[in-house]
């Protein structure tokens, strides 16, 4: 999945360079303009994903499981204590990440989790590596502001 959304990008930016090469070979002033305008507008775009945000803000009571794959042992987990879904939930809204490298291409992780909502829908998909790193849609996060409760977790899984 992750290769085809990069191949796609990368046609996307052919098509995008192939169509300012035609409107370069135009001497007409207003598409000069379209030229210079749509490019900035896609860099301020794709900066803007660069500020640090919050991942998750789910309220926990919409949550009804939480499953845990442990990469580093294979053992899968599934949180229904509202205890261990309010700490985990609570913890993950408080903490602020900021975006870093893209994660394609790097193998193993240490918990797989997935957040299921009251209905049994998944409603967010992420892996934690370490009290102050995810990967999350493509990418690493680090946090900037709280951490992660990597080891309640931890003791979770291992119970």
């Amino acid at each position: 999945m992750k290769i085809v959304s990069f191949l796609v990008f990368l046609l996307i930016l052919l098509s995008f360079a192939l169509l300012v090469l035609w409107f370069l070979k135009r001497k007409e002033r207003k598409y000069k303009f379209t030229i210079l305008a749509i490019p900035l507008l896609l860099v301020l775009a794709f900066g803007c994903t660069y500020i640090p945000h919050k991942i998750v803000s789910i309220d926990p009571s919409n949550v009804s499981k939480i499953t845990v794959f442990d990469g580093n042992t294979g053992k899968d987990l599934e949180i229904t204590n509202v205890t261990d879904i309010n700490r985990i939930i609570g913890n993950l809204n408080e903490v602020t990440f900021q975006k870093g490298k893209p994660s394609f291409m790097y193998m193993g992780y240490s918990f797989r989790t997935t957040i299921f909502d009251n209905k049994g829908k998944s409603i967010e998909e992420l892996i934690i590596n370490s009290n102050d790193t995810i990967r999350y849609k493509g990418f690493f996060y680090t946090s900037i502001e709280n951490s992660i409760d990597y080891d309640y977790i931890g003791q979770l899984v291992r119970k």
